[in-house]
């Protein structure tokens, strides 16, 4: 689907979507510049695509694709896509992979995850088919065992392995373990997160002779965002030349960033996807630009929208609302939610606030960690797989939580990773 140009896109917006038609009240019938337009309030985005009574949708669900974010219950937060759409996002995440080093013939093993309508597995799949370059996908998929993906490296004379970070160094690890190193591995792509520098030791070692490089960046809601950009540094990103838009902006004032170096959220407009419209959409990541053309950016953490840790996302509303459920006398008086990176694993811990006398007993904080497991089962899912550590809850008192020193405001999610 050829690309719209954004007057074109605003106006079938407004005209197709209710929800649209009704943040775009008070815009010029003509829009010329992204700042004319508000940024998308995540909230209420997906209060409104909801099924039935859908009003972000701009017409009804014919012949779509649809995914969801993973790991969420009650009101998972699905993502349709129509047959052109994603066939024109995968065939541009195609073209990004030859940038980040497929070569013709290489012989691919996802790695990545599916089920319950989570995207990754499918997508990379695709991406893998559409890319311009011949290749032999080898669709394994994340719960393989990791044993099962060392014999098929040997076996098969794997090239590349596709997968999130976690996975590709559990991989590593039962390579390793046999004392072995897995020399026709040239390529490790990974994407859903991050990949910080403690785990690259365990990588090298298992795949000698390896380049490590980003896949793309893209999210099941926000769609198609940025291109990898070859180099030593795989968070460096930029966007797809006419399809997406990629802003950065303050976090406090929303006002776009033009400097380089200066972290701000991230915000993407997709110039091609018409079913669900995604126009100055927070991804709920932070960036900084790379360069005074400001045309490639570089990924430096999670913003306020809500906690990734590994390969889950856990959005602040969500853990929130199983916390109220399961504090019936309304112990807690805050909610932050606190990234940790120790023995090379991510980990979440939930900073609450409380103003009694003492410490809460120990049965409240268990029944608030499970709450919190019911409402986002992929975490203790992946606990259990050894990717990323248990849920652990601090307790603290109100003063001790982070808030902003500009506003005051609290930190919702407190990212204490190393991220150089």
């Amino acid at each position: 689907m050829p690309a719209k140009p954004l007057h074109v896109l605003v106006d079938f917006a407004r005209r197709n979507s209710p929800f649209y038609a009704e943040l775009y009240r008070d815009v010029p019938d003509v829009v010329s510049d992204l700042t004319q337009l508000p940024i998308i309030d995540q909230k209420e985005f997906w209060a409104a695509n909801t099924w039935p009574d859908n009003r972000l949708l701009t017409g009804p669900l014919t012949d779509a694709g649809v995914y969801t974010s993973g790991g969420t219950t009650g009101a998972p937060k699905f993502s349709p896509w129509t047959r052109t759409e994603h066939a024109d996002s995968v065939t541009a995440f195609g073209a990004g992979m030859v940038r980040a080093g497929l070569r013709p013939g290489h012989r691919v093993a996802n790695l990545f995850f599916a089920g319950e309508l989570y995207g990754g597995f499918l997508y990379i799949e695709n991406a893998l088919h559409h890319a311009p370059v011949e290749n032999v996908r080898l669709p394994v998929g994340g719960t393989t065992t990791n044993e099962y993906v060392a014999d098929l490296i040997t076996v098969f004379g794997v090239n590349v392995l596709a997968g999130p970070p976690m996975k590709l160094a559990a991989v590593a690890e039962a390579v390793s373990a046999r004392g072995q190193a897995a020399d026709t591995v040239e390529l490790l792509l990974f994407a859903g997160d991050l990949l910080f520098d403690d785990l690259r030791p365990q990588l090298t070692g298992a795949f000698p002779k390896a380049a490590i490089a980003s896949l793309g960046y893209a999210s099941v809601d926000g769609g198609l965002i940025g291109a990898p950009v070859p180099g030593d540094d795989p968070r460096v990103h930029e966007a797809f030349p006419d399809r997406t838009i990629v802003e950065l902006v303050d976090e406090v004032t929303g006002e776009p960033i033009t400097s380089p170096g200066v972290p701000g959220r991230v915000v993407v407009t997709n110039l091609f996807r018409t079913l669900m419209p995604i126009i100055r959409y927070p991804v709920g990541d932070l960036a900084e630009w790379v360069g005074d053309d400001l045309r490639r950016f570089r990924l430096v953490g999670r913003a306020v929208e809500g906690a990734r840790v590994a390969m889950v996302s856990m959005r602040t509303e969500d853990v929130r609302a199983a916390l109220a459920s399961a504090d019936q006398d309304r112990v807690v008086s805050g909610v932050q939610l606190v990234q940790r990176r120790w023995d090379g694993k991510d980990g979440l811990v939930l900073r609450l606030a409380h103003a009694s006398a003492g410490e809460p007993p120990a049965e409240l904080t268990r029944r608030l960690v499970d709450a919190v497991h019911e409402a986002r089962p992929m975490y203790p899912e992946y606990v259990g797989l050894g990717f990323i550590h248990p849920l652990s809850i601090e307790w603290v008192r109100p003063s001790e939580l982070v808030t902003n020193p500009r506003t005051g405001k609290l930190v919702q999610v407190v990212d204490e990773r190393s991220h150089s």
